[in-house]
């Protein structure tokens, strides 16, 4: 097992971590910014050390956390969710200093932080996937894509990050360039690239997402949760197991997460995402991939509710070494 472990985040997804790591003998580090001196998760760990600068910023400066966890003597880094949990370069900087990163591997997350690597991964792995673009470069791009289908309905989408940001459906021509130039301002803003891409608009969806996990070599499912109910494509209800599902779409559904997961030999923690389209009669027509998110999710207690699994357990030991048969 782990013996000293950095948890490069704040907040409730900190303190859930530092809580199971406790239960499980590791000892832990907080990190907080100058702003967050007085914040909850500090209390709940072991020792705390203080990043540099404010603000949000404060947490992505990658260096300084490698420094402090060389400097507390941790042997390992969880990054959480939100912040850094997708980078890769955080997850090569841990491989370069001897610290065992909690999550995928660098080639994992290179492939999943870019949608556009993701959707050719599951077209590789037979998965379906919604009919779209690779990167567009001007909003004549998008036009091009909008008249190819005809002029229905389509959705611009920042090719990396994620949480809603960088996305508009547009629906007439003439708000082609308006939504290039919001999108790429707000992707820029969020995710520091203003990258885009561009694929088919589905209009009555259900959205479910499955959670894997992975050993590198085994991969297996956790079920799914329906995370249809949603604003302005941020997730306000989850459900699981997903209510009125035919059953034959759920296993489909769950073998394809599991495909998804062996493409890329998954080690660790994911959620992968699926829209399935809803025919006029309310019956289920196609699914298609939309995105692996490789980390743990804001939403893992529902999961954990559901089968009375520890997720966050299930994340050390497998960064430990241990397979899914241990």
């Amino acid at each position: 097992m782990l013996k000293k472990l950095l948890i490069a985040n704040r907040g409730e997804i900190a303190i859930r971590i530092a809580r199971t790591a406790s239960e499980l003998g590791i000892e832990t580090i907080a990190v907080y910014s100058h702003d967050d001196g007085k914040s909850l998760h500090i209390q709940h760990c072991d020792d705390a050390f203080e990043l540099p600068g404010a603000g949000v910023s404060a947490y992505l400066n990658i260096q300084s956390l490698i420094d402090i966890a060389l400097k507390a003597g941790c042997d390992a880094l969880h990054p959480g969710y939100g912040l850094l949990s997708e980078s890769a370069e955080l997850a090569q900087a841990c491989g370069d200093n001897g610290l065992v990163f909690v999550g995928p591997s660098v080639a994992t997350l290179e492939s999943f932080g870019d949608k556009i690597s993701a959707r050719a991964l599951a077209w590789s792995a037979d998965v379906a996937v919604i009919e779209g673009t690779d990167q567009v470069n001007s909003a004549a791009d998008i036009e091009a894509f909008f008249k190819s289908q005809n002029q229905s309905p389509i959705m611009v989408k920042a090719v990396n990050g994620g949480g809603g940001r960088g996305m508009r459906v547009v629906t007439e021509a003439r708000d082609i360039e308006a939504a290039f130039t919001r999108c790429q301002a707000e992707s820029l803003s969020a995710f520091g690239s203003d990258k885009l891409y561009v694929e088919r608009f589905l209009p009555a969806v259900r959205h479910i997402e499955v959670q894997i996990v992975g050993d590198g070599k085994t991969v297996v499912h956790l079920w799914e949760r329906d995370c249809t109910i949603q604003r302005r494509n941020q997730k306000i209800i989850e459900l699981a197991p997903a209510p009125n599902l035919d059953a034959g779409i759920r296993q489909q559904l769950l073998d394809a997460a599991i495909i998804i997961g062996k493409a890329c030999h998954y080690k660790g923690l994911g959620t992968v995402e699926f829209l399935i389209e809803v025919k006029p009669d309310h019956s289920a027509g196609e699914f298609f991939f939309i995105e692996t998110n490789p980390r743990i999710q804001v939403e893992h207690t529902i999961t954990e509710e559901v089968t009375g699994l520890d997720l966050v357990e299930i994340q050390l030991r497998i960064a430990a070494g241990q397979s899914l048969a241990d």
